[in-house]
């Protein structure tokens, strides 16, 4: 079993929140976005830690495009050495629209596609396989 807690709001304190959950045991933290961009306070906590696993919980992957989020998560999986986990939601329309400034379409498509173009971008990464994504909402070459 294993036993996971919410990281500090306060971008200030999550990294002694960090240091701190993983001195009491715990195998998991995980950052929501609400004030701060969660990949960075993701990065915060990596800096104060060595076996705490730490995940978004959730990024919103309609606020950015899949290459930024691609990018974030792969350097951070790098940086943490295979301890970052990437949780995605999609938030709901109106937060998207106002908030981010970005288009609201059909979410469970959309997001499925996000995924399938997230696994393409870091395919060409990891093995060389020339990016060539093209989907109903993202296009990637």
């Amino acid at each position: 079993m294993q036993f996971d807690a919410g990281l500090s709001k306060d971008l200030e304190a999550v990294a002694a929140n960090a240091a701190r959950l993983q001195d009491e045991g715990f195998d998991g933290a995980w950052v929501g976005e609400t004030k701060h961009d969660p990949f960075m306070q993701v990065l915060e906590a990596t800096r104060s830690t060595d076996t705490l696993t730490i995940g978004t919980a959730v990024a919103i992957a309609f606020a950015r495009t899949p290459m930024t989020v691609a990018n974030s998560a792969y350097d951070l999986a790098a940086y943490s050495r295979g301890r970052f986990v990437l949780g995605l939601g999609s938030q709901v329309k109106p937060h998207i629209e106002r908030r981010f400034a970005m288009p609201w379409s059909n979410p469970a498509a959309r997001m499925r596609e996000f995924v399938l173009a997230l696994r393409a971008i870091w395919a060409t990464w990891n093995d060389g396989t020339p990016l060539d994504f093209h989907g109903d909402f993202y296009s990637h070459t």
